[in-house]
């Protein structure tokens, strides 16, 4: 069974053209993803695989849909127990833990609001995300140093009740969570009326300037992510699809959950500390993954392997999204294993705007074209529409019924809610120009996108013919003040190993860049460096880039 088909009007597409014209989600008076999918499959197919999880120390379990109504009962019983109920916030620090899940869909049986966040936060992190948000318990792994940056932000933290480890370490003060699910008694689902629009979820989506904004989505936010999943991922019905993403970023809801279950997909969860391209490869060969989707700087790693001596026979479908697939990657990875990478685009805001559907010739490089869930078009600053191959902003219509996985808004902050959606569409501060295929292709945020000589130069390009050139591991493309031209490009790169910093590498790699892309594009400037400055999330801090240069030339 796939539950997504009784949430749409269609559900079988004989075309891409029929897709376009006639998808439309049919959303239901009250959804609860828990109640409606969760535990609709544990009655009609009870020894249904929901979640496969193995980690790097070789365990292995697997939760049938039973398994995991039986879990979330007593997780959502043991959190009733603590006294967090209907709207009430609850931070999940969970890594790949399949405790994640436990509590996420315990979370939504209760109405209580989920926030995902990750590992890496410090003390001061946390502090600002209680009190933005007024948090009253967190749920962790039991790891030494994130229970310890708990510890030290609690005292700023008023607004928390209940500090919860899922161990190995639980720490005085804190509840045992183990413990506290085995002796649950039974669940009693709430007598609680949770209205669609009612609060889910809330992400911290660190932006490149300025605290993290709380991203907020509501009870039919899991339905969007049909297109996620059915029609991006191309998922299989009790297939095993693998995101690669740890559970506190956004990523993980659009992989590891709503969209796949949705399609009856079995989740498949690799648990592991270090990434390793050797490691993954073997693991999606021992365990039958059959849809894989990641950025594609890991594919840029896997193609480095020899693909050949995995088997990968069970691999069916790979998708990937985040950054610019150079066509290197996708021609090495396609002769290699016979898959085209399809590529999408959206943000921690939505669920897929722009993608590549299975009816599809994939463009490496292309995010695709608009998902029929949205309508979506490109503006220039004034909001009139752009022609063919003219550079505008992504925007989403959003008047009086948004659609279904666009957000609510920032919460907390109608401001700054108004300050990216007003006259009924949501703008995305994302630039992209159009071909004349209708397909899309990404050039950088608003604020990056570099203008010198008269024209506009997008750092997303820059950078990914900057990442063909052997010597570059990793950079950031940005504009610099010059009289002459306005701006000019400055590229700041992180040097793969065996490459030191000199004149002769940096004219090497200025002359690569005008012969990957127009020569008009290539960086003037380039400075070498150990580390680019980067947000929480691993966003690059292009603004930190513009400020040390500004410094610069001030002093």
């Amino acid at each position: 069974m796939q539950l997504y088909k009784k949430f749409l009007v269609q559900s079988e597409f004989s075309s891409l053209e029929d897709f376009l014209k006639n998808f439309k989600i049919k959303v239901p008076e009250r959804f609860n993803f828990a109640y409606d999918v969760v535990d609709e499959y544990a009655i009609t197919e009870p020894d249904k695989i929901a979640i496969v999880w193995t980690n790097d120390k070789g365990e292995y379990l697997e939760f049938s849909y039973s398994k995991l109504k039986e879990m979330t009962d007593a997780t959502a019983s043991y959190f009733q127990q603590l006294g967090i109920g209907y709207g009430d916030k609850v931070m999940l620090i969970l890594k790949r833990r399949y405790e994640f899940w436990f509590a996420l869909i315990a979370l939504h049986k209760l109405g209580a609001v989920a926030i995902p966040a990750t590992h890496l936060l410090t003390d001061k992190d946390i502090i600002y995300r209680c009190n933005a948000a007024t948090i009253k318990a967190i749920v962790a792994v039991g790891d030494e140093l994130v229970l310890d940056h708990v510890n030290k932000a609690i005292p700023d933290c008023p607004s928390v009740e209940k500090l919860i480890s899922i161990g190995p370490i639980v720490p005085t003060g804190w509840d045992n969570f183990k413990a506290g699910i085995e002796h649950a008694p039974r669940f009693v689902k709430p007598d609680m009326s949770v209205k669609n629009s009612d609060l889910m979820f809330l992400y911290f989506t660190s932006g490149t300037t300025g605290n993290p904004k709380m991203v907020a989505h509501d009870f039919t936010y899991p339905l969007g992510h049909i297109v996620t999943a059915v029609f991006w991922q191309n998922v299989e019905e009790n297939g095993r699809h693998l995101t690669l993403a740890d559970t506190g970023w956004a990523k993980a809801v659009w992989g590891k959950i709503y969209g796949q279950m949705l399609a009856g997909c079995s989740v498949f969860v690799y648990d592991h500390q270090k990434f390793t391209p050797a490691e993954l490869l073997e693991v999606i060969s021992k365990y039958k993954v059959t849809s894989f989707c990641a950025p594609p700087t890991v594919f840029r790693f896997l193609i480095r392997e020899d693909l050949s001596a995995y088997d990968l026979s069970a691999l069916k479908y790979c998708t990937t999204a985040g950054e610019a697939l150079n066509p290197k990657v996708f021609e090495t990875f396609f002769e290699q294993t016979g898959i085209k990478l399809m590529e999408a685009f959206g943000q921690t805001e939505t669920t897929v705007l722009v993608g590549t559907f299975p009816w599809m010739q994939p463009k490496p490089g292309s995010m695709g074209i608009p998902s029929p869930a949205y309508e979506v078009r490109l503006v220039r600053p004034d909001g009139t529409p752009c022609d063919e191959g003219e550079q505008g902003e992504i925007v989403v219509k959003a008047d009086e019924n948004p659609p279904v996985g666009l957000f609510k808004g920032y919460y907390r902050d109608p401001q700054l809610t108004g300050e990216c959606w007003y006259d009924g569409w949501y703008h995305t501060g994302d630039i992209a120009w159009k071909d004349e295929d209708g397909y899309f292709w990404f050039v950088g945020r608003a604020d990056d996108v570099i203008k010198s000589s008269g024209y506009r130069i997008g750092p997303f390009e820059v950078e990914s013919a900057l990442m063909t050139h052997p010597a570059v591991v990793e950079c950031a493309v940005t504009g610099v003040p010059d009289e002459l031209r306005g701006q000019v490009v400055k590229a700041t790169i992180v040097l793969a190993k065996g490459y030191e910093p000199s004149q002769k590498l940096a004219s090497e790699i200025q002359e690569h860049v005008k012969k990957v892309t127009a020569p008009y594009k290539y960086p003037r400037i380039i400075e070498f460096v150990e580390a680019l400055p980067k947000t929480i999330s691993g966003k690059i801090r292009r603004v930190e880039i513009r400020k040390n240069d500004d410094q610069k030339n001030v002093d």
